[in-house]
């Protein structure tokens, strides 16, 4: 009898990470009360388990549990820690290129019109993964939180420490005179408290999220960029060893409508973040439409520069014709 064999096969029965086919992983770094949770992870794992009937299910692993990094979660799903991760692409923005054109000023203006630009760009945002692309949804555009100052025209900004989203989102806040600064959404709330940075530029929906009410004074509800991008992404080893008809079951239990989920929770939840920083006494600023022109001539020349981007045989400006409805 081959006793390596058996102790070797009975380790790996007993791993916690070690899954068959019809037992997925899926890794999130929120906490199981983040409201994307009841938006998208547990709907996608409702929807697997009625589809196949229940011969295949999803095991959620929240809070970090296999990794606590946000912008490692792209990792640990090419790894196999996870089957399945919930990613936020912009965190290494340069390796997603494609898929960060959705932040770029004019594409879209509310995170359901996102989600559908990002849909329509779908065939070529999949390209850039090396995985199984399952969801794929925006949020809103990004309004600019402040604690000790106000910003009301460009001579506010300048000069200011602005964190932002997305590698792309950086010379968003140059062509402003600011200095743009990427930093994971979990650490902004102490960044802004302890005057690392000294603004926020992020979607509304983080207010309620993150607590940004608490260390913001003042939210200026303009800062240029449409939305950015959220994906749940699938180990492609993984869905490869599934058979035809239970890839079948993964690809139905995450169709558009599981990622229109995502969009409309965002929408809801940005409505629901200016209201709770308006009841806590944060100061809300629209810009004057003049301001407004202001601030978007000084993007123009960034964006024409931005359009003329490579983008692996075709343009960003392409991409954004596309995104658009173009």
């Amino acid at each position: 009898m081959n006793y390596n064999a058996l102790i070797a096969g009975a380790a790996l029965a007993l791993s916690p990470m070690a899954t068959q086919a019809e037992d997925l992983s899926l890794a999130y770094w929120m906490g199981p009360g983040h409201p994307m949770n009841a938006a998208v992870f547990t709907p996608f794992a409702e929807n697997l388990a009625e589809v196949s009937g229940g011969e295949m299910t999803v095991e959620l692993f929240a809070g970090g549990a296999l990794n606590g990094s946000p912008p490692s979660q792209y990792g640990i799903m090419l790894d196999g820690v996870a089957d399945i991760a919930f990613v936020i692409p912009g965190y290494t923005g340069d390796v997603f290129p494609v898929t960060g054109v959705i932040t770029y000023p004019g594409i879209c203006e509310s995170a359901a019109d996102c989600t559908a630009s990002l849909w329509r760009a779908r065939d070529q945002i999949a390209a850039e993964y090396d995985a199984v692309l399952l969801g794929l949804w925006g949020n809103n555009p990004p309004v600019l939180i402040t604690r000790d100052q106000p910003v009301r025209t460009l001579e506010d900004i300048a000069g200011m420490i602005v964190r932002v989203t997305s590698t792309q989102d950086v010379a968003f806040a140059e062509a402003l005179g600011a200095s743009g600064v990427t930093q994971p959404v979990n650490v902004i709330n102490q960044n802004l408290t302890n005057g690392v940075v000294d603004a926020i530029a992020i979607g509304p929906s983080a207010i309620g999220s993150f607590n940004l009410h608490e260390p913001g004074n003042y939210i200026t509800t303009y800062f240029p960029g449409s939305g950015s991008a959220f994906a749940l992404l699938m180990n492609q080893d993984v869905f490869d060893d599934l058979t035809e008809e239970q890839q079948g079951w993964v690809m139905a239990a995450a169709d558009e409508s599981l990622s229109q989920a995502g969009g409309d929770f965002y929408d809801r939840a940005a409505a629901r973040g200016l209201e709770i920083a308006r009841e806590a006494g944060v100061e809300i600023i629209d810009l004057t439409p003049e301001e407004r022109a202001r601030w978007d001539e000084a993007m123009a020349p960034l964006i024409e520069e931005l359009r003329a981007q490579d983008m692996g045989g075709t343009t960003a400006g392409a991409i954004m014709d596309i995104m658009i409805g173009e």
